[in-house]
């Protein structure tokens, strides 16, 4: 079971792309964490979106994003794996192409996240290590972490 991977600049998303990775953020972080939050905030178009596909359903996404637009380093964000496959362990697919990518598309080695504390050790494990105070946003434990 292999994804198959690719990065688009917002303009190169087809409308059916573009709704799947929204239905799929929306699924996520407002519907599966209870959250009710604004998820277009106007850096959609700023962003290259990285698509994992299975079967032709987008099941793993993230957004990156070259320094100065969330963060002073560049940055991933919108991480998310859908949760009917999650046992296969793909976020960790989706990290190690999102760092790829940001290398590859931002030649940036510095990155930033603002990470959901939860998710500490996982984001540990790809060589980033916490930098700020927790903090809550959207009333959701966060805290910014920096690899490179």
């Amino acid at each position: 079971m292999e994804l198959k991977w690719k990065i688009k600049p917002f303009e190169a998303l087809n409308v059916n792309e573009l709704y799947d990775l929204l239905k799929l953020r929306s699924e996520i972080f407002v519907v599966e964490q209870n959250c009710v939050y604004l998820d277009l905030d106007g850096k959609d178009k700023s962003a290259l979106h990285l698509i994992g596909e299975y079967n032709g359903k987008i099941v793993a996404y993230s957004r990156l994003f070259d320094a100065g637009i969330s963060f002073d380093n560049a940055s991933i964000g919108r991480v998310t794996v859908d949760q009917n496959y999650r046992d296969k362990k793909w976020g960790h697919e989706l990290m190690r192409e999102a760092i790829a990518g940001v290398k590859s598309n931002f030649n940036q080695d510095k990155i930033t996240i603002g990470a959901q504390l939860y998710l500490k050790k996982f984001y540990e494990s790809h060589g980033f290590v916490q930098t700020s105070e927790m903090y809550l946003e959207d009333d959701i434990p966060h805290i910014e972490m920096m690899r490179g």
